[in-house]
């Protein structure tokens, strides 16, 4: 008899509507509250379709954004007895929460700044410092690599980049390790870089999100206070790990990119808003207008001046967007509804240290992460680990509780499927899995030490926690 093969997408629609469906049944049971029990029903069919992405993983945020709209809020379907429900309208709200305004502000300045070639040409103003040394120009294309992804999204800079180092490794011997070296360093420098800044990467957003629901406000220049030393460290050991197992048999490397800067109107129009953005984001604390303000301020310059336009919209990660905008309801959903007190009061959290409790929280993502995306996992282990953290069970600092999920998530770098830069490099042809595995998990386990035991009394000693 041949055997039945079932699609994946259908194993997790099936088990994710079976879930949906039981837990709605069964109820309120025992601990577990009425409100608790739908918003448990959401959760765990959330987590089954994320997981198996059966289908998009931005769907089953707007998913999320109905059921609850329709299960818990102040408009449900069937009300609760002595339940009043978050206005519906704030949940809808979450599609334009402040943190996704300011991601809409990086994706737009990335868009522009392809569309004009200015990645490409400040790289090439950028490499020219490091010579033509094998070494020092995986250094550079490593360290422009990661700037760029601070203020771009990882997917957009790795496009870029790849384009600028393509060109370069195909001219070398094909039997030249540093072929490999070359093009592995792009997304592992951009996956770094990413963690970065706020708009860095969907984690960070997410995370920023959650605490700032708790009454939290990390601003972009403390963000980076916290980061961007994590960053240099492990960018550096990165770069070592690369340059010392994909050795150069050439003796230098010719990398001829850019040319010269368009000085059309529209250009110059994007270069003075590039430029004041960041001057903005990074100066927040002088003149406190808030990042995500200063974030859709050349949304608004650039559609108004037509540098950037319809068509150019079209091309934005919305989808990002709403995945993220998924996971931040998700989170109010899970705290409205007592559901996080009911999660974490199933594992006798106190008895464990707050270091143990961290590193589970941090392994936990970076494991998830590494197999599913990083922004659905940020999406279901954000909300678990900051409502842990502002319960009276455990001593854990809620913000640092968010800043190491979100930095463990993009940690995960070890199999193409981990992140989109990993995919466009293996599409590339030149870099197989095990290179990837090997440096990935490498570098990994290096940044999640540095989150986890050495960052956090520094962290503590300056201020910033």
């Amino acid at each position: 008899m041949a055997s039945v093969h079932v699609p994946l997408n259908r194993i997790g629609i099936g088990v994710a509507l079976v879930w949906f469906v039981g837990v709605l049944a069964i109820g309120p049971t025992g601990d577990l509250s009425s409100p608790a029990s739908r918003m448990l029903a959401i959760f765990g069919a959330a987590v089954v379709l994320w997981i198996t992405e059966a289908i998009p993983l931005s769907a089953t945020s707007i998913l999320v954004i109905l059921a609850e709209i329709l299960l818990v809020s102040d408009q449900a379907l069937v009300s609760i007895d002595d339940f009043e429900g978050r206005p519906y309208a704030d949940y809808f709200a979450t599609l334009a929460h402040p943190v996704l305004m300011l991601f809409l502000g990086g994706f737009v300045l990335a868009e522009c700044a392809a569309k004009y070639r200015l990645d490409r040409n400040l790289a090439g103003v950028l490499l020219r410092p490091f010579g033509t040394s094998p070494k020092a120009i995986v250094a550079g294309l490593m360290a422009i690599t990661a700037v760029l992804s601070m203020f771009m999204s990882n997917t957009a800079t790795t496009a870029a980049m790849m384009a600028v180092v393509l060109p370069v490794a195909a001219s070398l011997d094909p039997a030249d390790r540093v072929r490999t070296g070359l093009i592995l360093s792009i997304p592992i420098a951009a996956n770094i870089g990413g963690l970065g800044t706020p708009v860095g990467s969907p984690p960070n957003a997410i995370a920023l999100g959650r605490l700032a629901d708790e009454g939290i406000r990390v601003d972009f220049v403390r963000w980076m206070g916290l980061a961007v030393p994590i960053v240099l460290i492990v960018l550096a050991a990165a770069w070592f790990l690369i340059v010392r197992r994909y050795p150069a048999q050439a003796t230098s490397i010719d990398v001829r990119i850019g040319g010269s800067f368009d000085r059309s109107r529209e250009a110059v129009i994007l270069y003075v808003t590039f430029a004041a953005t960041i001057l903005g984001w990074v100066s927040e604390p002088l003149h406190g207008v808030p990042s995500a303000v200063i974030g859709f301020l050349p949304v608004v310059v650039l559609l108004a001046t037509k540098v950037f336009g319809v068509d150019d919209l079209k091309r934005i990660n919305w989808h990002v967007l709403w995945l993220v905008g998924g996971g931040i309801a998700l989170g109010l959903g899970v705290s409205d509804t007592g559901l996080d007190d009911w999660l974490v009061g199933l594992v006798d959290w106190g008895s464990l240290s707050t270091v143990l409790l961290a590193t589970t929280l941090a392994v936990v993502a970076l494991v998830m992460s590494t197999i599913i995306s990083n922004s659905a996992t940020a999406n279901l282990v954000v909300p678990i680990g900051v409502s842990l953290a502002t319960s009276a069970a455990v001593d854990l600092d809620p913000l640092l509780a968010g800043v190491i999920i979100a930095l463990s998530c993009s940690l995960a770098m070890a199999l193409p499927i981990s992140t989109p830069p990993n995919a466009i490099a293996y599409a590339s042809g030149h870099v197989e899995t095990k290179d990837l595995a090997v440096v990935g998990a490498v570098v990994g386990v290096i940044g999640l030490v540095l989150v986890l035991y050495v960052a956090p009394p520094i962290w503590e000693a300056v201020g910033l926690l």
